[in-house]
């Protein structure tokens, strides 16, 4: 019963509240509550459309690209042109705004864009909403039948966010050539595969952009008067058990040079990367070759513990103005004969991490004057650190020198860096002229050298290494050596005089 009351207790007393609460609705407007729900309603789109109009000004943010280049491979045969997208995402939740858009070339250059329907070469602010992208179409138009073109036509479009600049390259061919170039946009990102067993002729320039690979069990020949253009930091990769054959000849040598046919890059250093003989390739042979204006001339790598012949022999080839070195041989086997190299930034000839060498009749004059060389021009070594600092030794079981000159313009231009542990450095100068403090005496390491004399190259301003009639290297050389080698790199027989002279010339 008691439970009952309580609850007619408790009902009473909500029917008085209730009463009470009747009593102050005729002061309330009914109509307010749809107002107040439409109210809450447009507070809630504001802030989503705050929110949704709210621009990253963060500096560190970046812009996302359906590609980071646009690589117009299309061969032309006439007049033509192509055209490209690019696609660019704003990654982030809120607004971006990209303060300009524009091509590094500007009016001049012979790409143009289209940003989302405006054909222009700059536009400034343009909003790509949260998660959203815009299209970029890029086109070119080249005459690859004008001789008088660049061999690669670049550009690029730069993107200027929140004070962060960044850029998408533009690359297009710009004359009838042999293209080799990386797999873009899928696939190899930075090389590609030539075809096995494959000669390259004269008939038109071979471009390589990126790493072009010799693959393993193939050859590549290249014929006489072939001219080889390399695109910045290009590579000639010959992988391992691959070969490469160079086949010049006098008057119609093979050449290796930088892709920038203007006049200002005719003598620029470091424009490309290398010829890469790496470890394992074999029966690799250059003769007759101009290889110039790279960072390093030709790189050859660590024989196999069963090679029977050389890594490399290197003819009457000419390797000059490299951004570091002109032949760098790391426990490889080179015969060279024949051969100049000059002006090089670092070193012209290192033969490190031991190995087995042999140059005869060859020139060495290194005259670099775009920055201060302190390193010696041959440098020779029989060790090397590990990844964990420690020193690990390589015998160098052979490096002559006969009949050569090795000069240049800082006071020592040899160095010789061995380990004193027993491990072998064999080395020998024979008839040679060379700039060096290091004591000569030992007949087992020097035979007849003339030391600290001056070459009296015609002209080392223009890398003309041939001798004057003043030449300490006149009549110097070893006959012996002269039999192996009867003519000079211009095709002078040597063995007529009374003795040879030293270096790749004979003074005529």
């Amino acid at each position: 019963m008691k439970i009952l009351e309580n609850l007619k207790g408790l009902r009473s007393k909500d029917m008085r509240n209730r009463e009470q609460r009747n009593s102050l609705i005729p002061f309330v407007n009914i109509s307010f509550f749809p107002l107040c729900i439409a109210c809450m309603l447009s507070f809630v789109i504001f802030l989503s459309s705050c929110k949704k109009d709210k621009i990253t000004t963060d500096a560190s943010a970046k812009l996302k690209f359906s590609a980071d280049t646009l690589l117009f491979d299309t061969v032309f045969t006439t007049i033509g042109s192509t055209t490209m997208q690019l696609k660019v995402f704003n990654p982030y939740s809120n607004k971006i705004k990209i303060s300009s858009i524009r091509l590094a070339g500007g009016s001049s250059s012979q790409f143009r864009m289209n940003v989302d329907g405006m054909a222009t070469t700059e536009i400034n602010d343009v909003e790509i909403e949260a998660k959203d992208s815009i299209f970029i179409f890029v086109k070119v138009t080249v005459n690859p039948n004008n001789s008088n073109s660049p061999l690669i036509v670049s550009d690029s479009v730069l993107f200027m966010t929140n004070g962060n600049l960044q850029k998408v390259q533009l690359v297009a061919w710009g004359q009838n050539a042999y293209y080799y170039t990386p797999n873009y946009p899928a696939g190899n990102p930075w090389y590609s595969v030539l075809d096995c067993n494959s000669t390259w002729t004269n008939d038109k320039p071979h471009v390589i952009y990126g790493y072009a690979v010799v693959d393993s069990g193939c050859t590549l020949t290249i014929k006489e008067g072939t001219r080889v253009y390399m695109h910045k930091d290009a590579v000639l990769w010959v992988y391992k058990d691959g070969t490469l054959k160079v086949q010049g000849s006098l008057g119609n040598p093979v050449t290796f040079q930088g892709d920038r046919l203007e006049q200002y890059y005719k003598d620029q250093p470091g424009q490309w990367g290398k010829i890469w003989l790496s470890k394992g390739s074999c029966n690799n042979e250059i003769n007759y070759a101009v290889i110039k204006n790279g960072y390093i001339g030709i790189h050859a790598d660590t024989i196999t513990d069963n090679a029977t012949q050389p890594t490399l022999k290197l003819e009457n080839t000419i390797i000059e103005n490299m951004g570091a070195a002109g032949i760098l041989a790391q426990g490889s086997w080179v015969d060279a004969s024949n051969c100049v190299i000059g002006n090089c930034a670092q070193y012209a000839i290192v033969l490190n991490i031991g190995g087995k060498y042999d140059f005869r009749q060859c020139t060495v004059g290194n005259y670099w004057s775009l920055s201060n060389r302190v390193t010696p021009s041959i440098v020779l070594n029989n060790w090397y650190k590990d990844i964990n600092s420690n020193i690990i030794a390589r015998p160098l079981t052979k490096a002559y020198f006969g009949n050569c000159i090795l000069y240049g313009s800082i006071t020592d231009e040899l160095l010789l860096d061995s380990l004193t542990n027993g491990t072998p450095f064999s080395y020998q100068f024979d008839h040679c002229l060379l700039k060096t403090g290091i004591n000569a005496s030992s007949p087992s390491h020097f035979i007849n050298c003339v030391l600290n004399s001056d070459p009296a190259f015609k002209d080392v301003s223009s890398n003309d290494y041939r001798l004057s009639s003043t030449s300490a290297a006149i009549n110097k050389g070893l006959m012996s050596i002269a039999h192996i080698i009867p003519f000079d790199i211009l095709r002078h027989n040597r063995t007529n005089d009374v003795a040879p002279d030293i270096g790749a010339y004979e003074f005529y």
